[in-house]
């Protein structure tokens, strides 16, 4: 049976690893031609040469000439884009009062930012094309829940939800599908990185793991699966949701 990826190509941004690079893995193994859109060029190119049907695209996504670029090289290597994955972020473990106003609005340029101009040119592309298309945001269980840590990664997750559904509605009459994945807490680097800024890494990760109602991690691969369903033809009425995927750590 072909697969519903077959030949489409995407970009993943935040591909060089994490969940970002599960998704990589998974549109490869579907059939999709997939760019991988980072700033960590070591894990990037390595993964793009394991994955095999992949290209690394060295980027910042704040910063617009590079996310051009990266579309760029998109359509120079596999053609026009299909499917867009907004995973790039950055997850400052800071509570409000030590904030930095640069930090703050770091984390903003990374993941809003970054996501709004990668959405904007996509579309734009699409709309060109007459081609249909399916956007996928990265949103967050801290989009909806509050912690004494992370305020600016709270308020761009919030961000990202809401202009989720806002876009979902203005790109609807062109036939691009827009959704957003919630993902809960899950193993990765960054999880780690966060467990490390507590000044502990062991308690930090149990007191992670205290926190969760099926008492284990995500594995980054199931937050992949949902982004698999969310750009797969069979989700085509799916508009503007954001869908938790945190084993129900959002409704406990």
């Amino acid at each position: 049976m072909t697969s519903s990826l077959t030949g489409k190509t995407a970009v993943v941004t935040g591909g060089a690893k994490g969940i970002g690079a599960a998704v990589v893995r998974r549109f490869t193994a579907d059939g999709a031609n997939v760019v991988i859109a980072d700033i960590d060029g070591v894990n990037g190119r390595k993964l793009a040469e394991a994955c095999g049907r992949a290209l690394f695209v060295p980027c910042d996504v704040s910063q617009e000439e590079q996310v051009l670029a990266v579309l760029d090289a998109a359509e120079s290597q596999f053609g026009p884009v299909d499917i867009l994955v907004n995973d790039a972020a950055w997850q400052l473990n800071k509570p409000l009062l030590e904030t930095t106003t640069e930090e703050f609005e770091r984390v903003m340029g990374i993941n809003v930012v970054g996501s709004f101009l990668f959405l904007r040119e996509t579309a734009k592309r699409m709309i060109a094309r007459k081609r249909p298309g399916v956007i996928v945001n990265f949103a967050s269980t801290f989009a909806v829940v509050g912690s004494p840590g992370y305020l600016a990664y709270h308020a761009s997750k919030g961000a990202i939800a809401s202009m989720t559904r806002a876009a979902a509605i203005a790109l609807q009459p062109y036939n691009i599908r827009v959704n957003a994945v919630g993902p809960g807490t899950v193993d990765t680097p960054g999880l780690h990185d966060g467990a490390r800024d507590t000044g502990d890494e062991a308690r930090g990760m149990a007191g992670f793991l205290a926190l969760q109602p099926l008492k284990r991690f995500g594995r980054p691969e199931e937050i992949a699966n949902v982004v698999r369903f969310l750009v797969d033809d069979e989700a085509s009425f799916l508009y503007g949701a954001v869908v938790m995927a945190d084993g129900g750590y959002t409704i406990v």
